[in-house]
């Protein structure tokens, strides 16, 4: 399970090359830096990949932590414009601003990968699974300075970034992730920890043929390997192999049943269509769950499950569990702002989506809230959602200045709130990499809102085409089968849309409505 993070103990202060600690009013050069580490210089190698952890990282040590993170992220939403105005000259740089305001989140709506992150024996396991990552990754550092061949170690400290970057939702920590993993290499070639945390980086850069190759070399060597295991799955389910990945959940349930492998499981069985046995096989996780991380986890996960399906009130059931878990568990109050909105407490969805936002800058929960704002229509709120837009496109850059192929986030938000040329080629760039429901909606949508209808037809058919229930995919489909002429199937997935998840989008669910109405006037 990944390990769940913890505001209130700050970060060790790193020494530099010269043994002073590091200048914090220096610009940030984390977006640029991803060379190979010198192996004759241990010192400076682990403040390399360390020097994300100076003040900008010690936010609980400040009574007014909170307070400091909201202002961060209205500064950077009151740019929000000007950026726009200047192609986003320098919003990375902004962006990063807000993020070491204090950002320790997971990011995305549904997080598929709960790894464990195992310590070398030099290093108390317990620190990465106590729930701060920050003091396990100091407490790796301090180590790594007087033991500095220590190879489990430097590939524990590699995974340890690859879950601060997506906890952080600042994939900026991707550079250092693979400094760390290089240099446990380069100490003994080909070891295990290494090799999972290469391919859980490319995981989490979206490079998923390497993070197969990276998870099956492992598995050769070690065919019980958990965290390989897990890593395939989702490796072969992002490039849209889906029957692979079935076979691949089948053998790691038979080799290393646990919390990791049923919450894959059940995400292969969603995206068949087989509702059922998903929600049975997490019921089954959740039941054996025993941290707090693990019920929190597997609790969001049932109420993502529960809102696909537009049942609000057993969603917003499971996520007040995982809360009770982890009342700072970001999927759980992103997914409860979600489902509030989807019942009509648009009220309260806002003031949670701009809770998690504050916190934490990123595409998913930016575009909710920007939308939430739009259907609101309140004085003022237009500029609001263009605010959040904007720090969209700011989150990609600083993805994209990092390694991270961020043409799956690029083609979603531009598609309907940026540059739709750009979505469009965004769209057909992912596509090009993998075929999997998610990029064909996407390409199917990009390809629509450029007028490329009859195009776009095959895409959205292909999206929907594995029978997994998803409101939106349907949603769009209507509305390119309306667009090309194809009155009776739009109507038809129009119809089945609304009646999956009638609250599927603050402003998609009332487009699909005004459509059907007039569908249904024509008759």
């Amino acid at each position: 399970m990944s390990p769940r993070t913890n505001d209130n103990e700050p970060a060790a202060r790193p020494v530099d090359a010269e043994g002073d600690l590091p200048d914090t009013e220096a610009p940030d050069s984390r977006t640029t830096d991803t060379s190979a580490p010198d192996t004759e210089t241990p010192d400076t190698e682990v403040a390399a990949s360390t020097e994300e952890h100076d003040a900008g990282d010690s936010e609980a040590t400040s009574s007014t932590e909170g307070d400091e993170r909201v202002e961060a992220v209205r500064r950077v939403g009151a740019a929000g414009r000007r950026w726009r105005a200047a192609r986003l000259a320098g919003c990375a740089a902004l962006l990063a601003v807000a993020m070491t305001g204090g950002a320790i989140a997971l990011g995305a709506a549904r997080d598929k990968a709960p790894v464990s992150v195992a310590a070398s024996s030099a290093v108390d396991p317990a620190l990465l699974t106590s729930g701060s990552l920050d003091a396990s990754i100091a407490a790796l550092q301090t180590h790594l300075r007087s033991q500095p061949k220590d190879y489990g170690s430097w590939a524990t400290l590699g995974l340890a970034y690859v879950e601060q970057a997506r906890t952080k939702g600042d994939p900026s920590r991707y550079p250092q992730a693979e400094k760390a993993l290089q240099r446990s290499l380069k100490l003994v070639p080909d070891n295990e920890q290494a090799l999972c945390g290469r391919a859980a980086l490319a995981a989490a850069r979206h490079d998923f043929k390497d993070a197969l190759t990276y998870a099956d070399r492992v598995l050769k060597e070690n065919p019980y390997s958990e965290r390989a295991l897990s890593s395939r799955i989702d490796a072969l389910v992002e490039l849209g192999r889906y029957d692979e990945a079935s076979k691949a959940a089948d053998t790691a349930d038979e080799r290393r049943p646990g919390v990791p492998v049923f919450t894959r499981y059940a995400y292969v069985r969603e995206l068949r269509g087989e509702v059922g046995a998903a929600r049975q096989v997490l019921e089954q996780a959740l039941a054996g769950a025993t941290s707090k991380g693990d019920i929190a986890y597997v609790s969001a996960q049932l109420g993502q499950l529960a809102w696909n399906q537009g049942d609000y009130k057993t969603a917003l059931t499971y996520y007040a569990r995982s809360l009770a878990a982890d009342d700072n568990y970001l999927p759980a109050l992103e997914g409860r702002a979600r489902a509030q909105a989807a019942s009509g407490d648009r009220a309260d969805a806002i003031k949670g989506m701009e809770l998690v936002v504050s916190r934490y800058p990123l595409p998913g929960p930016l575009v909710e809230l920007g939308e939430l704002y739009e259907a609101r229509g309140a004085e003022g709120d237009k500029a609001k959602a263009g605010d959040q837009y904007a720090l969209v496109e700011a989150w990609i850059a600083l993805a994209r200045a990092n390694g991270v192929n961020a043409d799956l986030d690029t083609a979603l938000a531009a598609a309907d709130h940026g540059d739709k040329a750009e979505a469009l080629r965004a769209a057909r760039a992912e596509w090009a990499r993998r075929h999997t429901v998610h990029t064909a909606d996407a390409l199917a949508w990009a390809l629509h809102v450029n007028g490329h209808d009859e195009e776009a037809l095959p895409y959205a058919r292909r999206a929907t085409a594995t029978g997994y229930r998803n409101a939106s995919f349907r949603y769009h489909r209507g509305m390119i089968e309306l667009a090309t002429g194809h009155r009776n199937d739009a109507r038809a997935s129009l119809k089945a849309a609304l009646k999956l998840n009638p609250g599927f989008s603050p402003l998609g669910a009332s487009k699909a409505r005004t459509a059907l109405k007039n569908l249904e006037a024509a008759k």
